[in-house]
C-alpha cells in the first residue's frame, strides 16, 4: 500500500481533543520540541546553543522555538548577561514537562539501553544518587498500573460530585 507525499507531511491538530493526551502533543509532538525542552532543563538558553547541541538547522529550530514560545512552554527574554542576544527561558508551563521527560528517560533507560550499556543518568545533585524511578500513586498511596485506572468525564462546572 502506498502513501501520498501529501499525505504523510500534513499534521493534524489536536486542539480541539478532549484527551488530555493528545491535545499537549501540537506543543510537544516532534521529537526536537523535547529535545529543546530537555536542553533547557540543562541550562541551555540562547538558539547557538540549541543549535550546537541539536546539530538542527537554524529554520527548524527557529521553527520549533517559535512553536514553544506561542505554547506558552518558553519565553523570550534579554540576555542575562546584558549583551545584545536573547534567551529562551522555560516558562512554568514549561517547567511542568519535567515529570514528563523524567518519566520518557527512565523508560528509554529500561528499554533502549542493552544490560551494561553506557549512558547518562539523571542524578540528586544534593545527594550524588540516581533519581527514584517515577511511580503513578492512588490517593490512598497503592502503586497503580494500566490494569488499575479508567479515563471518564471531568463533570462539568456545577454538576454534583458523584456518592462515595
Amino acid at each position: 500500500m502506498e502513501c501520498e507525499p501529501e499525505a504523510m507531511a500534513k499534521r493534524i491538530s489536536h486542539k480541539d481533543s478532549i484527551c488530555g493526551v493528545a491535545r499537549p502533543l501540537d506543543a510537544i509532538g516532534d521529537w526536537w520540541s523535547l529535545l529543546i525542552v530537555r536542553d533547557a532543563f540543562n541550562g541551555l538558553r540562547r538558539f547557538g546553543e540549541f543549535q550546537k547541541s541539536l546539530g538542527l538547522a537554524k529554520n527548524i529550530l527557529s521553527a520549533r522555538l517559535r512553536n514553544l514560545v506561542d505554547y506558552g512552554i518558553m519565553d523570550v527574554a534579554p540576555a542575562s548577561d546584558g549583551s545584545p542576544y536573547q534567551e529562551y527561558v522555560l516558562t512554568e508551563k514549561g517547567r511542568g514537562l519535567f515529570p514528563l521527560l523524567v518519566a520518557l528517560r527512565q523508560w528509554g533507560e529500561d528499554f533502549f539501553f542493552e544490560p551494561g550499556e553506557k549512558h547518562v543518568l539523571l542524578v540528586d545533585r544534593k545527594v550524588g544518587m540516581p533519581v527514584r524511578k517515577l511511580e503513578l500513586r492512588s490517593q490512598d498511596g497503592r502503586v497503580l498500573g494500566p490494569e488499575d485506572t479508567v479515563v471518564t468525564w471531568v463533570p462539568e462546572a456545577g454538576d454534583a460530585k458523584p456518592a462515595s
